[in-house]
């Protein structure tokens, strides 16, 4: 029997952060959940060893990456960008690819923009794009409803962070599994 492709596995994925920083972030619509499960989504994914990149648009206007997230991602260090897309972070999709890269999932600020973008450049470049609804904000909940619409009708795979790391896990019984189920709770 076939496993499907659909599903995320650890063999060439990536979480990708994006843009959650300390001028912008208290604007966002529901920004303690999507700071909440993006700091579970950075967890989970070091428990399971994943390459972890972030980025931060103009940090001269918009602030760093706010401390919580920092204080997670210390073996890294943030990608500038002025696009709005990471298509312009630096050369990061070069990176991705690489790297062989196959599938990234995105998390951060904001869905309708940033993200949006991010994720159809992704798509263009021939990556699968993992999106966990609970992890991405913007400043209005009809901006971020229109937003994940746009993004599913277009290839991009709506998911949840629980969802995420539980497939990433694949099994139970493990100490990454142990590790992870006290994450999520």
């Amino acid at each position: 029997m076939n496993k499907s492709d659909k599903l995320l596995t650890k063999e060439n994925c990536v979480l990708l952060v994006v843009d959650i920083q300390e001028k912008i972030l208290p604007a966002m619509y529901e920004s303690e959940k999507l700071l909440e499960n993006t700091l579970k989504l950075i967890r989970g994914i070091k428990v399971l060893g994943l390459p972890i990149f972030y980025t931060e648009q103009y940090p001269k206007g918009l602030g760093n990456t706010v401390q919580l997230i920092k204080d997670e991602l210390t073996e890294t260090e943030p990608i500038g960008k002025m696009a709005f897309s990471c298509l312009g972070a630096g050369n990061l999709f070069e990176d991705l690819k690489q790297k062989d890269v196959k599938k990234v999932i995105i998390c951060g600020i904001e869905s309708h923009v940033c993200i949006l973008q991010t994720a159809f450049d992704l798509l263009a470049n021939g990556f699968s794009v993992y999106l966990p609804a609970d992890a991405v904000a913007s400043r209005r909940k009809f901006d971020y409803e229109t937003a994940l619409q746009r993004m599913s009708k277009n290839g991009v795979e709506i998911t949840l962070t629980e969802s995420v790391l539980f497939e990433l896990l694949q099994v139970c019984g493990t100490d990454q599994f142990k590790q992870i189920s006290k994450i999520v709770k």
